[in-house]
């Protein structure tokens, strides 16, 4: 039995070294970094001491040589990670900007996890308590069919749906994606959105009409991530405000997806949504304390010493 399972891309990042480097341009780059928004979700959750599965397939590199190892070695169960040796591993590139804009160069849509079949699912979802989207993972109408697969398999067996949009207008531009995202958020048990991105997607510009319309479909929890100004979190009865630790920024990659995975392996472990939320906060801020993506995941000892330092 699997406590959280997760799936879609792993990848191989580089990060440009040089702040406003064009990624048009010849430049140093530093990497490769394992990354991946849902492979970064399910590192935080296994380090967190559930037990948690990652369904993906890499190409027979040295990339996904490299990322199957570190989840591992972090304790993923990767068994459902399969090996493509006529694909290549998923990769990205990354360039910051003064302004704290970043540009990104993925390869995604055309590498190894963009061949997930049904059946890797099948071992490890069994008995699942939690079953991660994360909305980069949605490429493609494949893999918005795995979503909606996977997440009624899962919650039928009893478990619940936990949905990270990470959606833009522009995504919205493609035919069907609104319908498809939409009907995504009426399985979802715990949504956990960044700045205005649940407004975009049920496209409502008031915050707390937006939060209405979201537990109308059936969402049972939000923790709203909205970065240096903290978190807030509603269950439809109750709405807080969480601030933010204050650290020196070094690379946001990433933080986002650990702030989530530890509010939602906390909740799945028990805890109590205002401690959950205290640690979600923790762990995006020691995220972005550090460089590279997956460099950013916490141990829960690691979290409370972040915690005391700062009470």
């Amino acid at each position: 039995m699997t406590d959280i399972v997760t799936f879609g891309e792993v990848l191989a990042e580089f990060m440009a070294l040089e702040t406003n480097q064009s990624l048009g341009t010849a430049g140093r780059f530093a990497g490769p970094f394992p990354g991946g928004a849902p492979a970064i979700f399910i590192d935080q959750a296994a380090k967190l001491g559930s037990s948690a599965a990652m369904v993906s397939c890499v190409g027979d590199d040295a990339f996904g040589r490299m990322l199957v190892e570190r989840l591992a070695a972090d304790g993923v169960d990767t068994s459902a990670i399969t090996v493509r040796p006529e694909a290549t591993t998923a990769s990205a590139f990354v360039t910051y900007y003064d302004d704290g804009a970043r540009d990104f160069i993925f390869n995604i849509a055309n590498g190894a996890c963009a061949e997930i079949s049904p059946r890797q699912f099948d071992t490890v979802i069994r008995g699942c308590k939690l079953f991660h989207i994360a909305g980069t993972s949605l490429f493609s109408g494949h893999m918005i069919d795995l979503a909606r697969q996977t997440a009624d398999r899962v919650k039928a067996g009893g478990g619940r749906v936990s949905f990270d949009p990470n959606v833009r207008k522009e995504t919205l531009a493609r035919s069907g994606a609104r319908e498809a995202l939409t009907d995504l958020l009426s399985r979802t048990d715990i949504l956990l959105p960044s700045d205005s991105e649940l407004n975009v997607l049920v496209d409502i510009d008031d915050d707390e009409k937006a939060v209405e319309r979201a537990l109308a479909l059936g969402v049972s929890e939000i923790a709203w991530k909205n970065g240096k100004d903290g978190a807030r979190y509603y269950d439809g009865h109750n709405v807080s405000h969480y601030p933010s630790f204050e650290v020196d920024e070094v690379d946001p990659t990433g933080a986002g997806d650990s702030f989530g995975a530890t509010f939602c392996t906390l909740r799945t472990q028990g805890v109590a949504a205002e401690q959950a939320m205290r640690y979600a906060n923790a762990a995006g801020a020691t995220a972005v304390s550090r460089r590279g993506a997956m460099e950013g995941t916490s141990r829960r000892d690691e979290l409370d010493a972040f915690i005391a330092a700062r009470r």
